[in-house]
C-alpha cells in the first residue's frame, strides 16, 4: 500500500515537472518571438550582402548602346559600380577622347541603372586594381561585353578577371558605336575645300565599319544621313520607368532634338526635374530637326535619341516625335504644369520667329527659361571632331584586325 502511494506521488511530481517544462517553454518561445519582432531583423539574422558588379569603359560620346550595356550589367547583380577611364589612359590606348572626363562622369552618373561611379579607372584591369575592386569596393564580378578589348600589346584587357573566375559577359548592342557616330558627324562638313573633302571621305570610310546609312533624300548624297535603327517595343519597355504621374503630380515639360545626347542635356534635365514631380520630355522628329537645324541633322535618328533620353535617371517619360509647337491641347492632354527651356540651345531665337513654338505656354504664363549649367551643344561636339579629325583617324586605325572583323560582321541590333 505504501509503495503504491509512493509511486502515485512520484507520478504526480513527474507530471508537475513536465507541465512546468512545457509552460516554461511556451513562455520562453513567446518572449523570444516578441523580442524578435521588437528588434531589427539583422540582430537575429544576418542580412544577405548585395551582389556588387563592376563595369568599366571610356563612355566617350555616350549613346544608347552604352546605356544598354549598363542595363544588362546591372541585371547581373544588385548594385552596379562603373569605372570611367581617365583621359590619359584613353589617349594612350585609343587616341584622344571627344568628351573630357568631367563630362563623361556626368553622363555615366545620370544613367538610371548606375549606383556608383569610380573616376580615373585604368584602361586595363591590373592585378593591383582588381584587388582594390574586390577588397575596397566589395566587387563580386567584373562585367564586359562580348566585343574584344585588346591592349596595344595584343593581350586581353580582362585576362586577369577571367583567370580569377570573377568575370561575366554581356551581349554588345549592335548597330552603334562611338566611331560610327564620328563617321556620321563628318558628313556635316561637306562644305570644306576639295582637298579636305578627300580626307573626310577617307575618314568616313574608316569610321563607318561597313554600316549602311541611307540618305534621306533617296541617295543623292545631299540630304542628312542617319542610322535606320528601329527599336522593338521590348527595348523601349526595358528603358522605360513604367510609371505614370500621380493624380496631383506637378508635370514639367521640356522638348528638343537631344541629338548626340551630351552632358549639357543631362544637366538641364536635372534642373528641370527639380521643378516638379514628373519630367516629360518631347523628342522632335528627324524631319523637324532637319528643317530647323540643317540638312545634315540629326546625327542620331529619332529612336536612338529617344532611348538615350529614356536612360537618363531624371526623365520619367518621353514623347517620341513631339510636335515643334507646344499647343493648348497638348498641355491639357498631358496635364502640363510648367514648360521649360534652357538658355544654351541651338534654337534660342524662337522668340524672334513669326511662329513662336512656345507662344501658348507664354500666354498661359507657364514658360520658364532655365540657366543652362554647361555651355555645350550638339554643334560643340561636332566642332571637336572636325577640328581634330586627323587625330580621330589615327585613333580608329589603332583597332586590331580582330576588332575590325568583329565590328564588320555585327550590323544588326541585339534585343537582349
Amino acid at each position: 500500500m505504501v509503495s503504491e502511494l509512493g509511486r502515485s506521488e512520484n507520478l504526480q511530481q513527474g507530471s508537475r515537472l513536465v507541465a512546468t517544462w512545457i509552460i516554461g517553454g511556451v513562455v520562453f518561445g513567446l518572449s523570444a518571438l516578441a523580442l524578435s519582432l521588437a528588434l531589427p531583423q539583422g540582430v537575429w539574422k544576418r542580412k544577405k550582402r548585395p551582389v556588387r558588379v563592376y563595369m568599366d569603359g571610356c563612355f566617350d560620346m555616350m549613346h544608347y548602346g552604352h546605356c544598354n550595356a549598363l542595363r544588362q550589367a546591372r541585371a547581373l547583380g544588385d548594385q552596379l559600380v562603373v569605372g570611367v577611364v581617365s583621359d590619359a589612359e584613353i589617349t594612350a590606348n585609343k587616341g584622344p577622347p571627344v568628351t573630357p572626363l568631367n563630362e563623361r562622369m556626368i553622363m555615366v552618373s545620370a544613367v538610371k541603372w548606375v549606383d556608383e561611379v569610380i573616376p580615373d579607372a585604368p584602361y586595363a584591369i591590373t592585378e593591383d586594381f582588381m584587388k582594390k575592386l574586390f577588397d575596397e569596393y566589395n566587387i563580386d564580378y567584373i562585367i564586359h561585353g562580348d566585343d574584344p578589348c585588346i591592349l596595344p600589346d595584343g593581350t586581353d584587357a580582362y585576362a586577369l578577371a577571367k583567370k580569377a573566375g570573377r568575370y561575366k559577359q554581356i551581349k554588345r548592342t549592335e548597330g552603334v558605336s562611338s566611331t560610327d557616330i564620328v563617321g556620321r558627324m563628318l558628313l556635316c562638313v561637306r562644305e570644306r575645300s576639295a582637298a579636305d573633302s578627300h580626307n573626310h571621305s577617307s575618314l568616313q570610310r574608316q569610321f563607318s565599319h561597313g554600316h549602311s546609312h541611307k540618305s534621306e533624300d533617296g541617295g543623292s548624297g545631299s540630304g542628312t544621313r542617319v542610322s535606320h535603327f528601329l527599336p522593338t517595343s521590348r527595348r523601349i519597355v526595358q528603358f522605360s520607368n513604367g510609371k505614370g504621374p500621380g493624380p496631383d503630380a506637378r508635370i514639367v515639360y521640356i522638348d528638343g532634338a537631344f541629338d548626340l545626347f551630351h552632358a549639357g542635356h543631362v544637366e538641364i534635365l536635372r534642373l528641370a526635374r527639380g521643378l516638379g514631380d514628373f519630367l516629360l520630355v518631347g523628342i522632335h522628329t528627324d524631319q523637324t530637326v532637319s528643317a530647323n537645324r540643317g540638312a545634315h541633322r540629326p546625327i542620331m535618328n529619332l529612336h536612338e535619341r529617344s532611348l538615350s533620353v529614356l536612360a537618363c535617371r531624371y526623365v520619367d517619360e518621353v514623347i517620341i516625335g513631339a510636335p515643334w509647337e507646344v499647343s493648348k491641347d497638348m498641355i491639357t492632354t498631358f496635364n502640363i504644369s510648367l514648360v521649360v527651356h534652357g538658355t544654351v540651345a541651338e534654337d534660342n531665337d524662337f522668340q524672334k520667329e513669326k511662329s513662336n513654338p512656345y507662344a501658348v505656354p507664354i500666354s498661359m504664363g507657364i514658360l520658364k527659361l532655365l540657366e543652362s549649367p554647361l555651355d555645350i551643344t550638339t554643334s560643340t561636339i561636332i566642332r571637336r571632331i572636325v577640328s581634330n579629325h586627323e587625330a580621330y583617324q589615327k585613333r580608329n586605325e589603332k583597332k586590331t584586325e580582330s576588332e575590325r572583323r568583329y565590328y564588320e560582321d555585327k550590323i544588326y541590333v541585339s534585343d537582349d
